[in-house]
């Protein structure tokens, strides 16, 4: 028995030996593709319990009885699978093993140079939701008028538009769905800046672009603003607006299955009462009334795409008369009646296999009846020799056509390709009316082309470039260009990114000057731009340094009092640095945001004798919002200050050579200080269905003096300063929406 046991117990032995010396140690070290090492990465022998994870240095080890070949796989979360075939035999294996980062959203740096940015899918905290534009003091409830607090942007109080790093309001074009929109603003009026026709609330993404923006979009020379609308409301709902300036109502019904939804809104506003409280400069005979109208259905697809229609109307009138500047002891009378409506139909789908597709088409019609007057000091209508231009008509009528179809592609990770079609129709008709019953007509059909394709190239989740390229045919010019674009982000660290563009940018001479008996070219810009970004826990600091280069700008001349378009040697630059800081986290309840802008830009376009600073650019302009939302209270406090320094103005003479300057200098610098107080009865009331805002808002409330600039005689022998319409302006609403509680947004927007 002694022997038995023993025998048995060197046989164990034996066995425990062989096994253990059959066994194969495996070990080495994993990195990352620039040699960092990673740790806890799981590694292990396919369709086997061997393995092991790595430790701080990277570094495993582990050991296995299998032989032959065998498939070794190492996974971890952000990044790519990795799996390498090993020939197990006698000898131990160490390897060293370097996987690549996955390219993901959550990760990857976003393409930015140039612009600011915010939607459902993006990350960015720069850009101004809804309630930040309705809930910015200087803003007055318009989208332009929160964007003029953003870097780049000029304030420009005299005229509607975004002036933006140089260029005029013409050279910024406005998108929505994809499709342009051409009359964005109310028709213009002397010395009078007007609003957009649309409401915030009708987008939920936004995408300002200060220079360098996309391929996808063309005919603007310095910057594109696209907004892009919003899906199925969240459920039914309907508002009721009463303010000091008129009444609206509104209802949208969303469906059982909430797959679709219908909406019709109306508003109208009449500015009497409050011009009877708060002294314009003008003297209204027909204060500004508006009838606002707009309907829309949204229908998501079996593919989840979305059919989207947004149709809209209005009609205004206004009347009013001022001093003449031109004929001292009488008065300049200038009435305006306007029609506009407006219609968008899109369509977004989801192709499969990576295909998409967005598609739209819109069409806009735009009518307007002007006239104008000499009056004396018994508002009489007068012909005076010598100002008898001050007697005219102009009705004008314009429709516009817009299609377009955008396919994309996705590629390996985030990287895509996008490739479409464009066309712009435009036909307008003017008739001028002198004072003798003389008509000069003049009409303008216009049709541009353009091709386009841009690819996202995603390197590594640091590494990314946008490069496209875009050719358009304009039938009137008769000619083609071609624009190259490309843009370069690197992300720095985690919460940080650089970010370099290049793009060249065309556009057709404005509409006042075609058609033309002179060979006209597309004028051309072409956009440097570096920019540096950091975000992290609701903070966003942001620099962009530019140089705009300006080329074959148009030159004009004045025959028999009109000014005509002549040839394209005008040129210029523009080139500064732009500073933004946003933050919502250092003071609780608090959201804020800083900017600053120097712009150095010089041009010698239209009859400017040499190249200058345009009237319209000043070199410094800077903003400060501040918000705070007291919970208690249920009450949002809104300061928002803006300077611009003084802008320079000119009255420039023609002479037998061409034209001089009479006399030129800086306007005073340029200060405003609005407050707004937002008030939410409804909060805490969970089982209510009615939420309340009610809003008073004041602009300039220190009632400073704001001049932006002179206007001159028509002789050039008198100038008067170019003022607001009244210092201080006082807004008083109250926003009742039944079934959908829009107060708690502008709580989440502040906490």
């Amino acid at each position: 028995m002694n022997f038995l046991k023993t025998s048995c117990q060197i046989l164990f032995f034996l066995l425990v030996c062989n096994s253990a010396s059959s066994q194969i140690a495996i070990s080495g070290k994993i990195v990352d593709n620039k040699s960092r090492p990673l740790s806890g990465v799981s590694i292990y022998l396919k369709d086997t319990y061997d393995g092991a994870t790595t430790d701080s240095l990277g570094r495993f080890q582990f050991k296995t009885f299998e032989k032959a070949e065998q498939t070794l796989v190492a996974s971890t979360i952000g990044f790519k699978p990795f799996e390498q075939v090993l020939n197990i035999g006698a000898e131990k294996i160490e390897l060293i093993i370097s996987i690549k980062e996955e390219i993901t959203e959550l990760k990857a740096v976003v393409l930015s140079a140039g612009t600011f940015e915010a939607s459902d899918r993006k990350r960015s905290t720069a850009i101004l939701s809804p309630i930040d534009i309705v809930t910015t003091a200087s803003a007055n409830g318009d989208i332009t008028g929160a964007l003029k607090t953003l870097p780049g942007t000029q304030q420009v109080g005299e005229s509607e538009g975004l002036f933006v790093r140089g260029g005029t309001a013409a050279e910024t074009k406005i998108f929505i769905d994809g499709t342009l929109v051409n009359n964005f603003f109310y028709s213009s009026v002397p010395n009078i800046a007007q609003f957009s026709r649309f409401s915030p609330f009708l987008f939920k993404g936004t995408v300002f672009s200060t220079g360098g923006y996309s391929a996808l979009y063309g005919q603007a020379l310095s910057s594109a603003l696209i907004l892009e609308s919003i899906d199925l409301p969240d459920r039914s709902s309907a508002n009721i607006n009463a303010t000091v300036l008129g009444p609206g109502f509104g209802i949208q019904q969303l469906s059982k299955n909430k797959k679709s939804s219908w909406g019709v809104e109306y508003s109208y506003t009449n500015l009497a009462p409050a011009f009877k409280v708060i002294k314009q400069r003008q003297d209204y005979i027909t204060a500004p009334a508006i009838h606002n109208g707009s309907a829309n259905f949204r229908i998501k697809t079996s593919g989840g795409g979305f059919v989207k229609y947004y149709g809209y109307f209005s009609a205004n009138k206004l009347a009013f008369r001022v001093n003449s500047l031109d004929a001292v002891g009488y008065k300049d009378f200038f009435k305006l009646k306007n029609s506009n409506n407006y219609h968008n139909l899109s369509w977004k789908e989801n192709l499969g296999n990576g295909w998409k597709m967005n598609s739209g088409v819109s069409y806009a019609n735009n009518a307007d009846d002007i006239h104008g007057d000499l009056q004396d000091q018994n508002n009489q209508d007068v012909v005076v020799n010598g100002f008898e231009f001050k007697k005219f008509g102009l009705e004008q009528n314009g429709n516009y056509f817009n299609a377009k179809s955008v396919f994309e592609k996705n590629l390996k990770g985030l990287s895509a390709l996008r490739f479409g079609a464009e066309y712009n129709g435009s036909n307008e008709k003017a008739d001028f009316k002198l004072f003798n019953g003389q008509v000069f007509p003049n009409k303008l059909n216009e049709k541009i082309k353009s091709i386009f394709g841009e690819s996202d190239i995603y390197l590594t989740n640091a590494i990314a470039a946008k490069i496209g390229t875009r050719l358009e045919h304009s039938s009137v010019l008769d000619k083609i260009n071609m624009a190259p674009r490309i843009s370069l982000s690197y992300k720095i660290n985690t919460n940080s990114q650089a970010s370099l563009a290049y793009g060249v940018f065309y556009q057709n001479p404005e509409r006042r000057y075609l058609p033309s008996v002179n060979d006209l070219r597309f004028t051309k810009a072409t956009h440097y731009i570096a920019q540096i970004q950091k975000s992290v826990n609701q903070r966003t600091l942001r620099a962009e340094i530019f140089y705009k280069d300006y080329d074959d700008l148009i030159k004009t001349s004045f025959i028999s009092n009109r000014e005509i378009a002549t040839n394209n040697n005008g040129f210029g630059d523009a080139k500064g640095i732009e500073l933004f800081w946003r933050d919502k986290k250092t003071f609780k309840n608090f959201d804020y945001w800083l900017s600053y802008s120097y712009l150095d830009t010089k041009r010698d376009f239209l009859n400017f004798p040499t190249a200058i600073q345009p009237s319209f650019a000043g070199k410094h302009t800077a903003s400060l919002v501040i918000k705070n939302f007291v919970l208690p209270w249920k009450t949002g406090f809104n300061l928002a200050y803006n300077y611009a320094s003084g802008r320079p103005y000119y009255f420039i003479k023609a002479n037998g050579t061409g034209s001089e300057f009479k006399d030129r200098g800086y306007a005073p610098d340029y200060h405003n200080l609005s407050f707004s107080l937002n008030y939410l009865p409804a909060i805490g009331k969970t089982n209510s269905k009615t939420f309340s805002v009610f809003v008073l808002q004041v602009s300039n409330i220190l009632n400073l003096k704001q001049t932006y600039g002179y206007q001159y005689s028509f002789d050039g022998a008198r100038r008067e300063a170019i003022v607001p319409p009244s210092r201080m302006f006082v807004f008083l609403g109250a926003f009742i929406n039944i079934g959908v509680d829009r107060t708690q947004d502008a709580i989440n927007n502040n906490l």
